[in-house]
């Protein structure tokens, strides 16, 4: 801006230069023009007063030029200013300056010629004989006395040339001044102009720097203060629309970080334009690292990238699943839906869910309808053949006939275990069980259990045993805990071998966050669990040896009623085992619950 603001300086110093010259030029040849006038009517009048009051002698006579050159040079003398006596016909009679008979004839001299038209002639011309510029005036006079020519009068213009000289010096001492105060009010008017067009500038770059909070500071009322005040509007405008774009922005990037899926935008080019977090987990990439490249470059998830291309090429909605290994294999649905604006394909938008655990929980529901089924189809399969027995009068042997009740009387209790337990998981399963928390005295509680317990035992000779610490107590659901132990060692007993034993050991024990827990260990001396099957022994209605544990009367639900149990106690369990040497069953619960505010 200050180059500009130099410009308008010399522009405006020019501007009053040439105004200045233009009207020293005007004044001084108004000042000529007016001097020059000046003495013409001056020699005019003078001309008339010598016609009136001069004493003319016969032209022809032998005195005239004599007479008139003395006359000449008299009135020259007084007047200051040359004199000449001019007849009709040119010739010079008389002159005050030089000798009339060797002056040249003067008929066609510009003054006399307009004096013999007018009355009066004027003429400025170099004088060759006396080397300057003259001033000459010439009237028509005729007199009684003989006279009937020309007086002229003539003065050097030497006076008005110096009168010019002074003005233009002195005009040129005032030009000068007058441009230093010019060159010092045109810096200044230049400032007031550029200064805040200057502010103006250098707000309006800051604002394109994307400093919206750049301001004009500018009161002015001309049209400078209204753009300043336009700028400032501008600024505002575009400050209130930047924070409602940010706030969107902030607001759709929060949704898109905080979905539970994952979403994938590709252009019309192939290239990722978008992954949120959740699909950076499901895939295992980086937005970051994917933004602007092909979807190609997802190699290690082949089946999902050409899922992509198909609906990338197809540019049509697509809606299937395919399994992804990270390392662990997970399903994922994805649905594609093609994006487009004014009429143009813009791209393709996916929606990435993933559908493990609700297809897993479809399996394990399958298998539950089936494995439930099954297993109600035994026992009343087994109550039905014996009763149609009975019934058809098949039987008649009193022993055998109670034995065939004692059959049906057992498949019952059997059916009604496993409708409980049904019911029971279905309950817990469903959050709809909620723990009744007292303090439990550990030692009391097991021997209530062991004793409950011992008669199955003593049946099979197996020892029963505890060791848990004295006045050890926790606090949790009494009926829950005995519901748990006594599943765990019904279990140690029935898979134990006549004269094993079975054992109970409680200890204190503290997490890594610093809680205090109780573990418990629940051993037996059994044929142990193969260790393929320790993974799966928690679920519905898995059994290690099948044949034993319908002998058994179990119902293949206890283990996973356990586990639930444990999960609502806010605990662990886990097992180990030694084929042929025995299992043990290990909880860890804590010594105090959380209760909910």
């Amino acid at each position: 801006m200050k180059p500009f603001r130099i410009r308008l300086t010399f522009i405006l110093m020019a501007l009053v230069g040439i105004s200045m010259i233009g009207a020293g030029l005007t004044m001084a040849k108004l000042f000529k023009d007016s001097h020059i006038s000046a003495l013409e009517e001056n020699m005019s009048r003078e001309i008339k007063l010598l016609s009136g009051t001069f004493q003319f002698v016969d032209m022809n006579s032998p005195e005239a030029i004599s007479y008139y050159t003395e006359r000449a040079k008299h009135i020259a003398g007084l007047t200051d200013s040359r004199i000449t006596f001019i007849t009709k016909e040119g010739k010079v009679i008389g002159d005050s300056e030089r000798n009339p008979l060797e002056m040249d004839n003067h008929s066609n001299r510009e003054e006399e010629m307009l004096a013999q038209k007018e009355g009066i002639g004027r003429a400025i011309r170099y004088s060759d004989t006396l080397d300057r510029e003259m001033l000459y005036v010439a009237g028509a006079v005729t007199s009684a006395d003989g006279f009937d020519g020309y007086i002229r009068l003539s003065m050097g213009l030497d006076a008005v040339t110096e009168g010019l000289s002074r003005a233009w010096f002195i005009m040129a001492i005032g030009l000068v001044l007058l441009f230093v105060a010019a060159t010092f009010v045109s810096y200044k008017v230049a400032s007031s102009m550029t200064s805040p067009l200057e502010q103006i500038t250098r707000v309006a770059r800051r604002i394109t720097d994307l400093d919206y909070d750049a301001r004009v500071p500018m009161q002015r009322k001309d049209e400078v203060g209204q753009l300043a005040k336009a700028i400032n509007a501008m600024a505002d405008s575009l400050q209130a629309q930047l924070k409602t774009i940010r706030d969107n922005e902030d607001l759709l990037q929060s949704v898109l970080d905080n979905m539970t899926g994952g979403i994938v935008m590709v252009n019309a080019e192939g290239e990722f334009a978008l992954i949120n977090r959740a699909a950076e987990r499901m895939l295992d990439v980086k937005n970051s690292e994917m933004t602007g490249h092909s979807y190609k470059e997802l190699k290690h998830h082949y089946e999902l990238s050409r899922l992509i291309e198909e609906g990338v090429m197809r540019c049509e909605p697509i809606h299937e699943e395919r399994s992804i290994y990270t390392p662990a294999e997970r399903i994922v649905r994805l649905d594609g839906v093609p994006m487009a604006q004014d009429g143009s394909h813009r791209g393709m938008l996916f929606l990435l869910q993933e559908v493990t655990d609700i297809r897993r929980l479809e399996k394990m529901r399958s298998e539950f309808v089936a494995n439930v089924s099954h297993e109600l189809k035994t026992p009343v399969a087994a109550v039905k053949g014996f009763a149609e027995t009975l019934l058809g009068g098949g039987v008649t042997d009193e022993k055998t006939a109670r034995s065939f009740l004692q059959i049906i009387y057992d498949e019952n209790e059997r059916l009604n275990r496993l409708i409980g337990d049904i019911l029971e998981l279905s309950k817990i399963e469903s959050k709809r069980v909620q723990l009744d928390c007292s303090p439990v005295y550990l030692s009391e509680f097991f021997d209530s259990v062991l004793e409950t317990l011992s008669k199955v035992a003593e049946k099979k000779k197996i020892s029963l045993s505890a060791n848990i610490p004295d006045e050890l107590l926790m606090e949790g659901d009494e009926d829950k805990l005995r519901q748990i132990f006594m599943n765990l060692l019904s279990n140690a007993i029935n898979y134990t071998h006549d004269g094993g034993n079975v054992k109970v050991t409680v200890a204190d024990g503290h997490k890594p966050d610093g809680t205090e827990t109780v573990i418990f260990t629940v051993s037996d001396t059994g044929m142990g669990i193969p260790r393929k099957d320790l993974p799966r022994i928690f679920e519905r209605f898995y059994r290690v040896d099948k044949a034993r544990s319908r002998s058994s009367g179990g119902t293949g639900l206890g283990l996973s009623i356990v586990k639930h149990l444990v999960e609502l106690h806010r605990g662990t369990i886990t097992v180990e085992s030694d084929l042929g040497i025995g299992s043990s069953f290990i909880l860890e619960l804590p010594l105090l619950q959380e209760h909910d505010k």
